[in-house]
């Protein structure tokens, strides 16, 4: 592991620690820096501020496990992974939720689900003749759609299982997009 990525992950789990007991939008660059021994030049080297390393965060342990399951066939396990670590590390996400950082949360979370979904209608349509607007849309849409299901799901405080909120996303959205790309398939 190279220095920078460990000065990364050290900050990281610094303020992953943090949040498990401050609000994000009340933990500072120095409150990190402190926790793990660098100095504030360093803290400022890797990133521009705390909702960057955020960000960065979130990024690490979400995005990178997703991009193997953005097809059809496999789609469910992609989405189970971002239920489940989101329940895994439910005070952070409800921290960041809750708190100034929510609009930081909001909009990683509809990168993610913009990004899983448009690769699974890249997958979906690669048979078919579709303007690529359409699948800007239906992958607009979508992405909202699901980005609406987790909200509400933070905003009841992880109340279901991530195995709960699969099948309920399941049920509203299997065949919904193949349906979709369907009618405007030219081939």
């Amino acid at each position: 592991m190279s220095n920078t990525a460990i000065t990364q992950t050290a900050l990281a789990n610094s303020l992953k620690k943090l949040m498990l007991s401050h609000s994000i939008n009340h933990i500072h660059v120095k409150m990190i820096t402190d926790d793990c021994g660098f100095t504030r030049h360093t803290f400022y080297n890797h990133f521009h501020d705390v909702y960057e390393l955020l960000g960065w965060i979130f990024s690490c342990e979400v995005i990178d496990g997703v991009d193997q399951y953005c097809t059809l066939d496999q789609w469910q396990q992609g989405l189970q992974l971002i239920l489940d670590y989101t329940a895994d590390n439910r005070i952070i996400c409800l921290n960041t939720y809750r708190s100034l950082g929510r609009d930081h949360l909001e909009a990683f979370l509809q990168r993610v689900f913009y990004r899983f979904l448009f690769r699974i209608i890249e997958d979906i349509s690669k048979s078919m003749v579709l303007s690529e607007d359409i699948k800007l849309d239906c992958c607009e849409f979508y992405s909202n759609a699901l980005m609406g299901v987790f909200i509400s799901w933070l905003k009841r405080d992880l109340r279901e299982t991530p195995q709960q909120m699969l099948k309920q996303i399941d049920q509203m959205m299997s065949g919904n997009i193949v349906n979709t790309l369907s009618k405007f398939d030219r081939s």
